[in-house]
């Protein structure tokens, strides 16, 4: 999967996920624009990708704002002359509610940074594409866009919600050269999971939800990303791709 000169966008670049997505994009030959809330960790993996010979830039960005989501996608293609692939990643988790004890301004956040933003960056990533004559769009949904968990209504929500708006623009930008898909991640070791302070007594209960008998690892899920935004997933379109151990196979 090579990507010489492809412009890539990657949202929550800066971690996780995000983070091994631009950088094995970067390892393959592309431009890639990160874009995260997080400044300095954002310049920290421009660094990382820099210093091995890569080719990025960074923006700090809320993804939940409109003009700041139009104003980055107008600077990568004032950079790099287009917009190739989009990996639509940013996404927050929350803490654990019962539907009924959920506050109303963490649900407000949640649906702020998983869906509005979602839509936000295919809205301006989608109407830049039909410019050029086609693009490709990997949406981060998750395995609770399949299933739910107990504990996280706004989460399972907002996850289903991504699945449905992943399907809906595929089917309508389909024939203007615009594949839209969707990854669907189950639990997956990163720094983030690792750094929590409940983590112990997290790790089995997360693992349990796991047939392979494990945790996902982000190399992963990052060699999917980079399938599906590649020529070998050409016919695939509005596809909720799980790498979840079989946790939704249940």
């Amino acid at each position: 999967m090579q990507f010489k000169d492809k412009v890539v966008l990657v949202t929550g670049a800066a971690s996780g996920i995000g983070a091994a997505t631009a950088q094995a994009f970067a390892r393959a030959g592309a431009w890639v624009m990160l874009a995260d809330i997080s400044d300095d960790q954002g310049q920290q993996c421009l660094a990382q990708i820099e210093a091995a010979g890569g080719r990025a830039a960074f923006r700090a960005v809320d993804v939940t704002q409109a003009e700041q989501m139009r104003e980055l996608i107008a600077e990568t293609v004032r950079r790099w002359g287009r917009l190739d692939i989009v990996h639509n990643n940013a996404g927050i988790s929350g803490g654990y509610a019962l539907t009924a004890d959920v506050v109303e301004a963490e649900f407000d956040q949640i649906v702020a940074v998983n869906f509005k933003a979602v839509w936000l960056c295919m809205k301006y990533s989608i109407e830049q594409m039909l410019k050029q004559g086609g693009g490709v769009i990997v949406n981060t949904a998750s395995a609770l866009s399949l299933t739910v968990l107990p504990g996280s209504a706004p989460y399972n929500a907002t996850k289903h919600a991504v699945a449905g708006l992943t399907k809906t623009a595929a089917v309508e930008y389909a024939r203007h050269n615009v594949r839209i898909n969707a990854i669907c991640p189950g639990v997956i070791r990163t720094a983030m999971l690792q750094n929590r302070l409940d983590v112990d007594e997290l790790l089995p209960k997360l693992t349990a939800l796991h047939p392979v008998g494990r945790l996902g690892e982000v190399d992963e899920v990052t060699q999917a990303v980079l399938w599906l935004a590649s020529d070998a997933a050409s016919f695939m379109h509005g596809s909720l791709v799980s790498i979840d151990g079989g946790w939704t196979a249940q």
